[in-house]
Parts: structure tokens; sequence; C-alpha cells
């Protein structure tokens, strides 16, 4: 203990002692942590109560993979596509780039075409960057294309060491480390997709082996990013949960022991467990600056971490966009829908066509007398949704005074409310409805029909 150095941590202005070496802990035998993970028995959360401080970095951002991982679970999009939804991500990103990196796959020449089109935009944010596979062939690919940055892909569970590569870890991570300095060889700057980070021996390798990436970066005097991957959704945000499923726990050691700088850490979640969102936040708090995101949640099984989602999560912990553009996400919902022939669940948070639609009647007198009383924020002004009620026998005068100020966004005065004849009439009509027999919610279009008939009869003019 008393050969080990004091110094001044800048960040917490504490004296810190300077930590342990974290040597590689060769196994014969991997290291599946049967106690929490039995495949034929649900997944455990176990606890020690070991809590690690909040450490928030000084800037966080969001990156995206919507043009690799989310195109892993979906038909590929054209190269059109990718290039009109990398514009909306430069719009939502706003000027400070909050959006900051887009990742490509570059195996097809569609890929890269993609990549040439948005590379010729010239936005500085969101970067373009490639996924490859780890060969010297790919590497001199990324160099053609004059990207700056690549990942590639490191796992670090023994599942994968030693199940799918049939190595021991020692192999692996010289095997790993050959492949880092390729890239560095042509000054590339390596992402390092840590895999299954969440099953992994973290002490026993993922920390040895992050010490080795910063020695590498130190030698070539380039960045290595550290992403941590979430692949199977299994970590938590738990206060107290042991490794290597606590987000916190793993954030920490990335940052305090392996010596990782914030700016260099990365959370990649999925949402097996409904956690993706939840656990990208608590990486922000606990110290990564980037969280990896796909839009819509589109990705490999239950998905990743929705990108819209993310937004408003920087919002709430920041207190300001930062300049983000979110009516952008209800512009790219619709050009999902339009153009690519793909609609985002009705009850999605923030982007479904029924998020901040209510059905129940006394809901909607609320929202007529004070709409802050039952929507989350000005969905008007964010997201250019007004808030709506679902028209059915339950709705009342009230509720379809509303629906149709809020469908057809009239201004102030020329807003219609209980004792509109209007509004009287399409009562009248609803009601007829369900009294023979009706039990649905009626559509936007039926509405839409019965107003413009009764307004051509009334000389009503919306």
């Amino acid at each position: 203990m008393e050969n080990r150095k004091v110094y001044l941590n800048e960040h917490t202005n504490l004296l810190q002692l300077e930590e342990h070496m974290y040597p590689l802990v060769d196994v014969q035998t991997p290291n599946v942590f049967r106690n929490l993970f039995h495949y034929d028995e649900i997944p455990k959360i176990a606890f020690n109560d070991r809590i690690v401080p909040h450490d928030m970095p000084d800037e966080i951002w969001i990156t995206d993979t919507t043009f690799r991982d989310g195109q892993q679970s979906r038909a590929p999009y054209t190269t059109e596509q990718i290039v009109t939804i990398y514009d909306y991500f430069h719009r939502l990103g706003g000027p400070k780039g909050k959006i900051r990196q887009c990742e490509y796959f570059l195996y097809s020449k569609k890929d890269r075409d993609a990549v040439y089109k948005c590379l010729e935009r010239g936005y500085e944010f969101p970067e373009v960057t490639s996924w490859i596979r780890a060969s010297k062939k790919d590497f001199e690919l990324v160099k053609e294309l004059g990207l700056k940055e690549t990942g590639v892909l490191v796992s670090c569970s023994d599942y994968h060491i030693f199940y799918k590569l049939k190595m021991t870890r020692r192999e692996a991570m010289e095997h790993y480390l050959s492949v880092i300095r390729d890239c560095l060889e042509i000054g590339v700057s390596p992402r390092c997709h840590l895999e299954d980070i969440t099953r992994s021996d973290i002490y026993g390798f993922v920390i040895p082996f992050c010490l080795e990436l910063m020695n590498l970066m130190e030698e070539y005097k380039i960045p290595i990013k550290i992403r941590a991957c979430d692949t199977m959704g299994y970590g938590v945000n738990f206060p107290g949960a042991v490794i290597p499923r606590s987000i916190p726990g793993i954030i920490y050691g990335l940052k305090n022991h392996a010596g990782v700088p914030s700016e260099l850490i990365e959370f990649h979640g999925h949402n097996d467990f409904y956690k993706a969102v939840n656990n990208s936040t608590t990486a922000w708090l606990y110290g990564a600056s980037g969280v990896n995101c796909s839009l819509f949640g589109i990705g490999e099984r239950t998905g990743n971490t929705p990108l819209e989602a993310m937004v408003f999560e920087y919002a709430q912990l920041r207190g300001t966009l930062d300049g983000m553009d979110t009516t952008a996400i209800s512009d790219l919902a619709d050009y999902y829908e339009k153009e690519i022939g793909y609609r985002v669940p009705s009850r999605t948070p923030f982007v479904g066509r029924n998020f901040n639609v209510t059905r129940a009647g006394i809901h909607a007198d609320g929202l007529l007398k004070n709409e802050e009383i039952y929507n989350i924020f000005d969905t008007g002004k964010f997201l250019n949704r007004p808030p709506l009620v679902a028209v059915s026998n339950t709705s009342g005068l009230a509720g379809i005074a509303h629906w149709m100020n809020s469908y057809f966004k009239l201004a102030e005065d020329r807003q219609v409310d209980k004792n509109s004849i209007l509004v009287q009439r399409v009562k009248d009509w609803v009601d007829e409805e369900y009294e023979t027999g009706r039990v649905t919610v009626l559509t936007d279009e039926e509405l839409t029909t019965v107003i413009e008939r009764i307004c051509a009869e009334e000389g009503i003019n919306l």
C-alpha cells in the first residue's frame, strides 16, 4: 500500500490512490457465471451493495447504428433512403452535433455508395464511420474511403472466446491487439466493440484488455474508443448490483481502473429485458460520453436503444435540448411510413400514432380545459404533434370538440366548443353509430368524411 502513488483527481478534487494493476486472468475453463446465467432458469440479478459514484462527463452525446445494427433486423435500406435519413439526423442533432456519428457497413457497393453520398454532404456531424470485419483488407477499404474511424468486433465474454472463437483468453487478447495494431498502422482510429460485456469477466479480461488498448493509444497517439456492448440486454442500472450485469460497475471500471477517458467510452444497449433506455441513461450518469442508438429502436431481436428516446433523456438530464431539432423525429416517422413502408407501433412513445391520444371522456374534458393536464409536454411545439382525443361513445361533446381543434389545427379564434352546432351534429352521428352496435373507435377518415358533409349542409367553413 505504501508504494502506491497518491494523486489529485482534478474532476472530484479528491486525493486518490493509484489503482493496482489488473493483469489478464487466463483460465483453463470458461467462466460463464452459472450462478447468474443458468440457461434453464431466468437470469438472476444479484447484489453486493458496492456503490460507485455518479460521474457524468462534461459533455454527452448520441451516436447512431441505424445503418448497421438497425439493418441486421430488416430489409436493407436503399442508398437514397440512407442519405435521406442521414440528412434528418444532421437536422435533428442541431448545430452542436448532438447526434455525433453514424456507422455504416462497407461490404456491398450499395453500402459504399451511401457512404460516398453522405460524405459529399460535407456535414461535420454526424461523422460517417464504418463497421468492418477485423482484417487488413477491410482496414484498407476504410482508409480508401477516407474515414477516420471504424468499429472492430472484439467479443469479450468467455461465451464468445471459448465457444465461438475456440480460443483461450490470452489467445483472444493477442489476436485482438494484433488486429487493432493493424488498424493503427494505417492511421485509422479503432472503435472496439466489446461484444457481450454483461456476461464477461470484467476484471479478469475486460479491464486488462482495455489497459493494453490504452497503451497502444499512447504508443500511436491515435484515439481508441471502447464501446461497451450489452449484446443480450442483461445489463441493469440498480445501485449495488454485481458485475458483470451492473452498468454503473462496468462504466466505473472502464474509466477508473482501465483509465479510459469518458469521451472514448460509449454504451450500446439492447432491449431484451426492457432496460435499453434506462441502461443507456445510466451509462451517461456514470461516465460514458456516448450512447449508441438506433432510430425507433429497430435492431437485432428486441432492438437497440431508441435514438429518439435518448434525445429526450438528454433534455431531461441537461435541462436543454442544446439546439436539437426534435420536429425531425416526427418527420422521420412520417418518412418511414410513407416512403419505407414501416409503421412504428401506435403506442410507441414520441413517435407512435397514439402516443399522445386519449380515449377517456373525462380526460378529453380535461384536455379541452388545459392540455397540460393530460399531455407529457408541449408535443405540438417539440414534435408537431398536438395531443388528440380518439372519438368513441365515451368521448362526449368535449372530446369531439378537442379532436376537431387538434386534428384540423384550428387557430384559437376559430376553435369549436361544446356548444358548436357542428360538434353537436357530429355527436349525434357518433351516438347513432354506437346505438346500432358499433364497438370500435372511430377512424380519422370516417370523422373527416362526416364533418365535411355536415359543414356543407350547415354552410360552415373550417
